[in-house]
């Protein structure tokens, strides 16, 4: 039988299957919940600017795109949406899916944050963008078919969401506070570690090894 929530599809693939088990490994039920939105939300988002991204690979995208903020890829720091993408491009090519595919949906994890890029890109990346935006602040919302919205949420619930994902956040980043420079997660650290203070664009130009 097919999978259906708020009028999407899940994917029925093998790949899906099993995107699906690492990410319940990798994360709790937060990110677990937040991530099936994201495909959810940014599914409708798809269908209703006329997008057509391969829902598979939208998929895998919106199962990876938090993951490195509790399993980071490798021992360098890096942002936490690089470790997300360096995840999901390692699954697809172990699970024999081109480069190109796994190109792609890398591009959509590492700019999911980013503000202006994604919806200029393709379907995938954009509709990523669309979801995180949706079901972290909201954007969107007023336009999506309540009934839709209130399917989605009552299969994945988002509970205690806006606080246990800000700590989440603290707590993924706050051992690589260097990796947050121009970036929206900078404002996190900012906001609950006190001791972290924010490098901006002027203080690095003016303090640069230059003589002018």
């Amino acid at each position: 039988m097919s999978d259906i929530i708020g009028g999407v599809e899940i994917p029925r693939t093998a790949a899906v299957t099993e995107a699906t088990e690492v990410l319940r490994e990798m994360t709790g039920p937060l990110l677990f919940h937040h991530s099936r939105r994201v495909f959810l939300f940014g599914s409708l988002h798809a269908r209703n600017l006329g997008l057509e991204p391969d829902p598979e690979l939208l998929y895998i995208a919106a199962v990876f795109h938090d993951t490195g903020l509790v399993t980071p890829f490798s021992g360098t720091e890096q942002r936490f949406e690089i470790d997300g993408a360096d995840h999901a491009h390692a699954f697809l090519l172990g699970h024999g899916f081109s480069k190109s595919a796994a190109d792609l949906v890398w591009a959509a994890v590492a700019l999911h944050t980013t503000p202006g890029i994604p919806g200029r890109m393709g379907p995938e990346t954009a509709a990523t963008h669309y979801g995180v935006l949706t079901d972290a602040v909201g954007w969107g919302l007023d336009g999506m078919d309540g009934d839709a919205v209130e399917e989605i949420t009552a299969a994945h619930p988002r509970g205690e969401f806006k606080k246990e994902f800000l700590e989440t956040f603290v707590e993924g980043l706050k051992y690589r506070p260097d990796t947050t420079y121009g970036t929206v997660n900078s404002d996190v650290l900012e906001h609950f570690v006190p001791t972290f203070r924010r490098t901006g664009m002027v203080e690095r130009i003016t303090s640069a090894p230059w003589p002018s």
